[in-house]
């Protein structure tokens, strides 16, 4: 029952995916090697997520984290927040553990916003087609656009939180660990 409870979503994709072969066995193919193939992107992209982040708990120490993006890392920490969502790589379900992983290491919840958003919206890849296939000034403005929004939305999530949410937040971060 505990893996039932654990395991529910993937058990209820799975579930959907055989009603839907029994349903519409043409659809159901289609939808099933949609699944397999998420399924297989996700199996290659999180173990390296997760060797990255036992590197981080082992190399950074939480002093170093909270230097230079805690929440009294100024300008350099969301600077710093904003380029390593931008230079990562990779689906935006894989900013999430390095999210909670920044989190537990002592970087505001502003700066681990910013990082979050700049994974989704930022990359450096995706900037550098953009110029080729839509111009410079197509890209320099999209960029600019969305880096302000994020600035935007961080500095509003974080002002609506409550103190007792931010603590919350910080609470579960601590209490994850990769089991």
């Amino acid at each position: 029952m505990k893996l039932v409870k654990r395991y529910w979503m993937f058990l209820a994709v799975l579930l959907m995916d055989a009603v839907l072969v029994l349903a519409r066995p043409q659809l159901g193919q289609e939808v099933v090697r949609f699944t397999v193939a998420n399924f297989r992107e996700m199996l290659l992209l999180l173990p390296p997520v997760f060797i990255l982040l036992g590197l981080m708990e082992v190399w950074v120490p939480r002093e170093t984290m909270t230097k230079y993006m805690g929440a009294d890392s100024g300008a350099k920490g969301a600077a710093l927040a904003v380029f390593m969502g931008a230079a990562a790589a990779g689906p935006l379900y894989g900013a999430f553990p390095i999210a909670v992983a920044l989190t537990r290491k002592g970087a505001s919840l502003h700066n681990v916003l910013l990082f979050i958003g700049s994974w989704s919206t930022l990359k450096i890849p995706m900037f550098l087609f953009e110029t080729g296939a839509l111009g410079a000034r197509w890209s320099l403005t999209r960029w600019s656009a969305s880096l302000v929004g994020i600035f935007v939305i961080a500095t509003i999530m974080e002002k609506l939180l409550h103190r007792t949410d931010r603590e919350q937040i910080k609470a579960l971060a601590e209490g994850m660990s990769g089991d």
